[in-house]
């Protein structure tokens, strides 16, 4: 039996899961100006996977990649979430 694509599904679920929570805190102590991070953590993971022989772990990289550059879509979404108030404001942070 071959395991590789249950290995794939279980960590994509997980991590996308993992990435949901990370956007909500960047987005409350940071606001939308950290997107170049995700950015660069993206491009990095995605740039690496194409470099990774073994084939569980260069898709769990790209995957990673993958999420952090959704995740800029996302911090720009939580932000008017946040505006909505949907999601609370964090009371040591200036909105403009």
């Amino acid at each position: 039996m071959y395991f590789t694509g249950i290995i794939i599904a279980i960590s994509t679920f997980l991590i996308i899961g993992i990435f949901h929570p990370i956007v909500i805190k960047a987005e409350y102590y940071f606001g939308v100006r950290s997107w170049w991070a995700f950015l660069v953590v993206g491009l990095v993971c995605v740039g690496s996977a194409l470099f990774i022989e073994n084939e569980i772990v260069s898709s769990l990289v790209g995957v990673i990649g993958a999420s952090a550059l959704w995740g800029i879509g996302e911090l720009f979404a939580q932000k008017k979430r946040v505006e909505k108030g949907w999601f609370p404001k964090n009371p040591n942070r200036e909105y403009k």
